[in-house]
């Protein structure tokens, strides 16, 4: 029966939903009877080790939730390939304080100039702010919404995408709209007006978004909203995936 104690611990600690208290407490125990550190010091180095592992499992979550197509910090993005692009405006974004603004972000330049990698590392960086974040393509989202209303859910769908802290639709320009896809996609970015931020990646400049809307009324109303409270990131520049490519086989 000498072992009874520990098993009604565990139980409790598992009923309490304290996981690393369970893994940790014998361990650090020794190690604190070793260094001759009281009670009360042992168990805030236990809760603090829960609470760090309770944030780690959060972010863990927030990152899965995101559904981010790979996972990608600001830490390995190479700034020296786009000189247009301001660090120290990427950096300061990081810190996720235009979330809390309700502001959004566009960044605008060709094809492979790393407009994914700097959105996937601000989500990133959103979500080890606490902030819940949605990923999504432009085409992609369309194609949600219109299946969503043809199976008369759409309600429901804007309501999730409404959720998220930060939304983030990635190429858009890649592919004509629809009209129905248009107008779907412009009703989603209303609802969020000053509401809940958007990121927005392109590959054209703003005068040539009307050929992916298919309306210049519609189109300039879109933009009229998005970039009420706005912060522009230039990626015009050589394809940053190019320059790795022949960085490799320089190498």
């Amino acid at each position: 029966m000498s072992d009874a104690p520990e098993i009604l611990l565990a139980h409790h600690l598992k009923a309490l939903k304290l996981p690393t208290f369970l893994r940790e407490h014998q361990k650090l125990a020794r190690q604190c009877a070793a260094e001759g550190v009281d009670h009360v010091r042992y168990l805030a180095r236990l809760v603090e080790l829960e609470l760090i592992d309770r944030e780690r499992r959060m972010v863990e979550r927030r990152i899965k939730a995101a559904r981010f197509p790979a996972v990608k910090s600001l830490d390995s993005f190479d700034f020296t390939v786009i000189p247009k692009l301001n660090k120290m405006q990427v950096l300061e974004l990081a810190r996720c304080e235009w979330i809390e603004r309700r502001e959004n972000i566009i960044a605008l330049g060709p094809s492979g100039t790393g407009k994914t990698h700097i959105s996937l590392g601000l989500g990133l960086a959103a979500c080890q702010k606490g902030l819940s974040v949605g990923f999504t393509t432009a085409a992609a989202l369309v194609s949600e919404m219109m299946e969503a209303r043809d199976e008369r859910r759409l309600l429901r769908f804007q309501k999730q995408m409404a959720g998220y802290k930060l939304l983030i639709i990635d190429e858009l320009g890649f592919v004509p709209l629809s009209k129905t896809g248009a107008e779907l996609l412009f009703e989603l970015i209303s609802q969020r007006y000053e509401r809940g931020s958007i990121l927005i990646t392109s590959n054209l400049p703003f005068d040539e978004w009307t050929e992916t809307f298919g309306s210049e009324r519609l189109t300039g109303a879109l933009l009229d909203r998005l970039t009420h409270h706005v912060n522009i990131l230039e990626m015009n520049g050589e394809s940053y995936r190019l320059a790795n490519s022949r960085a490799r086989k320089a190498g």
